[in-house]
């Protein structure tokens, strides 16, 4: 699955970027009520603009992400220094507020997430395989405090992936247990490729009393 990820990169086959942040975020997000300063973790970031978007809202912005190649776009196409380090086995790249970690997800651990208070997914659960989805959902629960409030959006689609379709169904079953799960909208089938997006709030909870 890595060497999948990091061969479309090299070779530009990313039908799944978008040019503008997306419709959902921007309609969804303000109600989410995530007060200004709060740091966004965004998986599997890719180059995505909703990262722009977050950040100019006043959200420190944490993007961790597999492919150099993609971190090294977004920063192209931003503006500002850029300032370059080395952590935990993870290579950083600022530029404004929004940091991107080049390395694996599965290994950002808790105390690299320390000021992290929100979370926004657009592409990483639906980018992997059904094996390692509840291994995602348990691992962004460690990484989040209680209270801590994010948006996910998965599709539904025919046929195999990635991107994988992702149902209601599973979609609680897998995040259920440690957050609060809110449906928002189910969009419609986008015309050629039959994808079907639904939004989700996410709420994570707090030690049970």
């Amino acid at each position: 699955m890595v060497d999948d990820w990091l061969k479309r990169w090299e070779e530009g086959r990313i039908g799944f970027h978008r040019d503008a942040p997306h419709p959902a975020l921007v309609r969804h997000w303000p109600a989410l009520k995530v007060r200004a300063g709060t740091k966004v973790l965004v998986p599997l970031c890719g180059k995505s603009l909703d990262m722009r978007w977050l950040a100019n809202r006043d959200h420190p912005v944490l993007g961790i992400e597999l492919a150099q190649t993609a971190i090294e776009q977004f920063v192209a196409g931003g503006r500002g220094e850029i300032t370059r380090y080395h952590q935990d086995g993870f290579d950083i790249c600022r530029q404004g507020s929004v940091e991107l970690w080049c390395g694996d997800f599965f290994h950002f651990h808790i105390d690299q997430a320390a000021e992290i208070g929100a979370f926004y997914d657009r592409a990483a659960l639906i980018a992997l395989p059904e094996a390692t989805r509840q291994r995602y959902a348990f691992h962004l629960a460690q990484l989040l405090p209680p209270g801590s409030r994010g948006l996910l959006i998965s599709l539904t689609r025919e046929g195999g992936g990635p991107p994988y379709s992702v149902d209601a169904e599973e979609v609680r079953a897998l995040f259920e247990p440690n957050f609060r799960v809110t449906h928002l909208e189910d969009g419609e089938p986008e015309p050629g490729s039959g994808f079907r997006e639904s939004v989700w709030a996410l709420e994570r909870r707090g030690p049970l009393t």
